[in-house]
């Protein structure tokens, strides 16, 4: 599957209108469990402030994870008094399945999160979503590891934090500075794309959603913050970052294997429209030319050395050939791989035969280089060997490039596109993007009426699209179905979210409710 020619699923990122009032532009999601406490100082404080600074419309979501205590009722409460604040209830745990069921519920076009406890200082929000606003960014996270960023917090934790991002920077390559930093936001029509691929529900959320953003291209928008520590935080320490190394082994190995469509993701090039009207550019050349150098160079220096060993017992035609074979195949991989973005099995087979002709382009110029060189002089020195060979490789070099891109593997852009990450397991929970989603979820929290622009839930019932749902899927998708998380669930039968709603419709008669 080609990463680099992809015309992308998202649109060019563009500057968000100032919209009209009543229309939240942010939506700061909460998630809390049994916060009781802790729950109404965070609300006012944050409300406080966004009235104060922010220049849009906004919104406040409480999320409840299945709390135990009087979060509920304290959530229902805030959501009375305030305007601006909606709650949600959810019947299972899970930071990560909170942010993924609110965020993919949402109207508003930026989407952000933060911890009950405020750890980090409020002046940094702005800062943070203003890059989505203006089409900047797709995502955006507050960073306590960057060098201007002002921390109060302990040893213990400070280990391993910078421990945590050292593996992952190990493992999985990642350039941001801090995965686990509570203070988060994501465009929404980045987020419609991206959610279905995260499987995580809990704390390693966060994680892999930045990590799949980050190979697929997206832009991360990293901002330095001022953060003290909560010394009365729940999370568990040892628990966590053992299901954060799982996670970071599960992802790792999808991404090694080419199992995640990031396909989907992929962004046109420029977002100026005049870069979109250019014709007759190859695509990717630039990146394909610069990494096909790098797999080259590699490839040419693993070819000497196995020379070298093979030399030491068999003649020099014999050691050129077996070098070469070795090298050609091992070459072909990682061409396919990662000069031209090819993703998964299908057709490996074909691509290391047709490799195999191109070695054998490149073996007859090598071999005939050395015949050359031995009708020239009778006895030449391995010095001289080796030289003959890099000119001869140069040559076999530049052609084999042409012949990957041209024959091995073509451009098909201009070809029908077969859906993106179509899930062929019919027994695997999936979305499906051909109709309307399916929400099976429970009655809203007693005395609450669910959420604006969708029906009342009774039973199991179809959940109807908007016309923001419908606009997303047909300028978004157009594709058949792609997985919503079996793997972070666990569970192989229903398809669905349970979902939870507490909000009020927008056109409740009781003006307090009219938002």
């Amino acid at each position: 599957m080609r990463t680099d020619s992809s015309p992308g699923n998202l649109p060019a990122r563009e500057h968000l209108p100032a919209g009209s009032a009543g229309t939240p532009v942010l939506d700061v999601v909460i998630p809390v469990y049994n916060e009781e406490k802790d729950l109404q100082p965070c609300v006012m404080r944050l409300h406080e402030h966004l009235k104060r600074t922010f220049p849009y419309e906004f919104r406040i979501t409480v999320a409840d994870n299945a709390s135990t205590d009087t979060t509920p009722q304290v959530a229902a409460r805030l959501d009375a008094e305030i305007p601006e604040v909606r709650s949600f209830r959810l019947e299972q745990k899970g930071r990560g399945r909170a942010l993924r069921t609110v965020w993919s519920a949402s109207d508003a076009p930026i989407l952000a999160y933060m911890d009950v406890d405020l750890s980090t200082d409020l002046n940094a929000l702005l800062p943070l979503v203003a890059p989505l606003i203006s089409g900047h960014s797709d995502l955006a996270i507050g960073s306590r590891l960057a060098r201007s960023s002002r921390v109060v917090r302990g040893a213990k934790r400070e280990f391993i934090s910078r421990t945590y991002n050292l593996i992952l920077r190990g493992s999985l390559q990642a350039r941001f500075t801090d995965a686990q930093c509570g203070f988060k936001a994501i465009r929404r029509d980045v987020a419609q794309v991206l959610l279905p691929l995260v499987e995580d529900t809990g704390w390693f959320f966060d994680t892999e959603m930045l990590v799949l953003a980050e190979r697929a291209g997206l832009r991360i928008h990293e901002v330095p913050v001022d953060w003290v520590d909560d010394p009365n935080s729940t999370v568990h320490i040892v628990k966590t970052a053992t299901d954060d190394l799982k996670g970071v082994w599960r992802v790792g190995r999808a991404l090694a294997t080419g199992s995640l469509p990031l396909d989907r993701l992929a962004r046109p090039f420029g977002d100026d429209p005049r870069d979109r009207e250019l014709t007759d550019v190859p695509k990717g050349l630039a990146r394909q030319l610069v990494g096909f150098c790098v797999v080259g160079a590699l490839s040419t220096l693993f070819y000497l050395l196995l020379y070298s060993g093979f030399r030491t017992f068999s003649g020099s035609q014999v050691a050129n050939a077996l070098a070469l074979l070795v090298s050609a195949v091992a070459n072909t991989a990682a061409n396919r791989r990662l000069t031209f973005g090819v993703r998964g099995r299908g057709g490996a087979i074909r691509h290391q035969a047709q490799g195999l002709v191109v070695f054998g382009i490149g073996l007859a110029l090598t071999s005939g280089s050395l015949a050359a060189l031995n009708a020239a002089t009778t006895d030449p020195g391995h010095s001289t060997e080796l030289a003959v060979l890099i000119a001869a490789n140069l040559a076999a070099t530049v052609l084999r490039f042409l012949l990957f891109r041209a024959w091995v593997f073509p451009d098909r852009r201009d070809e029908p596109a077969s859906p993106v990450g179509a899930v062929r397991n019919p027994a695997s929970p999936t979305y499906s993007t051909a109709g309307p989603q399916q929400y099976q979820g429970q009655p809203p929290y007693p005395g609450q009426p669910p959420y604006p622009g969708q029906p009342p839930y009774q039973g199991q019932q179809q959940y109807q699209g908007h016309q923001q749902y419908e606009q997303f899927r047909t300028e978004q998708f157009h594709t058949d179905q792609f997985r919503a998380g079996e793997a972070a669930d666990r569970t192989y039968g229903d398809a669905t979210m349970q979902l939870e709603a507490v909000r009020p419709y927008d056109d409740d008669p009781n003006p307090r409710n009219a938002r």
